[in-house]
């Protein structure tokens, strides 16, 4: 993963994004925008500015839980042929925290989510993009849609249980929220 922080000197918001980075372990490199009249013009005081591979990943504001959760999002699903055992206590508690986000494990058995949005419209729309990425992963969760609301329940069938693929998939579904706004 190459990682590129577009920041300027006595920015507090690096700094915060620098330490970020540096907690979850990743190194980038590090470009100061004062330096080059273009991107001083382009991202004005729209800083800092974190590109993964390429593709702007965070603006203003990052957090090391926030990239722990971007990085497995990364990762592709790997099929479960069985025979192996589902995830139970710390190595599941840490993949849970590494994905950081408003996904219950429940019984140690699945995870699940209920996101809300403006309306009928909206939630379909979801529903579809989350669609296309399990069809992408080939790894298909449990989708309940109804007026304004998806709740999404995720685990591997074929070990009755939790696999780490089971959080690359929340993760990827959690990536679709900078597209589709939800509503508070």
């Amino acid at each position: 993963m190459e990682v590129t922080l577009y920041t300027r000197q006595d920015c507090p918001l690096c700094d915060e994004a620098k330490k970020a980075l540096h907690t979850a372990g990743l190194a980038p490199h590090e470009v100061d925008i004062d330096l080059d009249p273009d991107l001083r013009r382009r991202f004005t005081n729209d800083v800092p500015v974190i590109y993964v591979d390429g593709v702007e990943a965070f603006r203003h504001h990052v957090t090391a839980e926030q990239l722990a959760a971007f990085r497995l999002s990364q990762e592709k699903c790997v099929p479960c042929r069985g025979g192996v055992p589902p995830l139970k206590g710390e190595e599941l508690a840490a993949l849970q925290h590494e994905l950081g986000s408003d996904w219950r494990v429940v019984d140690a058995h699945h995870l699940e989510r209920e996101f809300r949005l403006k309306n009928f419209a909206e939630a379909l729309a979801f529903t579809n993009k989350v669609g296309a990425v399990a069809e992408e992963q080939g790894h298909h969760p449990d989708i309940y849609l109804a007026w304004g609301k998806v709740r999404i329940t995720i685990w591997t069938h074929t070990i009755d249980g939790l696999t780490r693929s089971d959080f690359v998939l929340a993760a990827k579904i959690d990536r679709l929220l900078d597209v589709v706004p939800q509503r508070t």
